[in-house]
């Protein structure tokens, strides 16, 4: 850390505002807008780039990524810029805790790798850039999202003492055991041998129920969007070869139900 110049009081603020800035919940609510279903519902239920590439839209995967990286470079940058690299420091890692832990959504968050690594690129941008390819390569060899999450974390603290940051070392460090813990249920199916790969069906809680739910106004529009979205999550879960039908119910909540047979 460095030293503490600005008053208390003030970097309190700062770390509000910057958790305020992580808690928002840009994969829910680009689900909402681009008809996905709710991401709590899909997959392993979680709210980050990796549950969205699930649904099948990597745009919107991709765009999750970037603006959950940008809530921790952004609360960085602001605060560096106003008032010192101490409020910059507390901002970034109130915005991973934000993003981890949103008051909103009953403090069940997203995993924080996105925002720790937006964080990391803001506070020292060799650092970032370093844990940034090490996800990459890890992800293009082994082809398990989590896993490179967890080598990139686990090597940031190294990355920054190699790259001349010792300073960050152990805010690196701290960081990564949190995003450690985050990823519990992820390291036992690792060691199980049934963690899923990128691009295939998740072993989580929420995957692959025999019949899944859209809710829609009622109209035509609406239809068809909620069975594009059933066929891209059953295709994304990993039900290959089965068959969709939609089954509609206008009475009572106007539903959409789709049937996997």
């Amino acid at each position: 850390m460095p030293p503490i110049e600005s008053s208390l009081t003030v970097l309190a603020l700062w770390a509000v505002l910057g958790y305020a800035l992580g808690t928002i919940p840009f994969g829910m609510v680009l689900s909402r807008v681009m008809n996905l279903g709710d991401l709590r519902q899909i997959g392993s239920g979680n709210i980050g780039a990796t549950n969205v590439l699930r649904t099948g839209n990597k745009p919107a995967a991709a765009l999750t990524l970037v603006l959950d990286a940008a809530k921790g470079a952004v609360a960085v940058l602001i605060a560096r810029a106003a008032l010192g690299e101490d409020a910059a420091q507390i901002a970034g890692f109130a915005a991973f805790l934000g993003h981890c832990f949103p008051v909103w959504l009953g403090f069940r968050g997203g995993k924080g790798v996105a925002t720790f690594l937006g964080t990391l690129i803001a506070l020292a941008w060799p650092v970032g850039l370093a844990a940034c390819a090490t996800w990459l390569v890890v992800a293009a060899l082994l082809r398990i999202s989590s896993l490179a999450a967890l080598v990139a974390a686990a090597t940031a603290p190294v990355w920054a003492l190699l790259l001349g940051h010792g300073a960050l070392a152990a805010r690196c460090a701290a960081l990564a055991v949190l995003v450690l813990l985050r990823h519990r249920p992820n390291i036992e199916r690792l060691l199980a041998g049934t963690e899923p790969r990128i691009g295939k069906g998740c072993a989580g809680r929420a995957s692959a129920p025999p019949w899944t739910r859209f809710t829609d106004s009622g109209s035509a529009a609406g239809r068809r969007a909620g069975a594009r979205t059933a066929a891209r999550w059953c295709h994304a879960a990993g039900h290959k070869g089965l068959r969709a039908a939609l089954l509609l119910r206008r009475r009572y909540d106007h539903s959409i139900t789709i049937t996997i047979a």
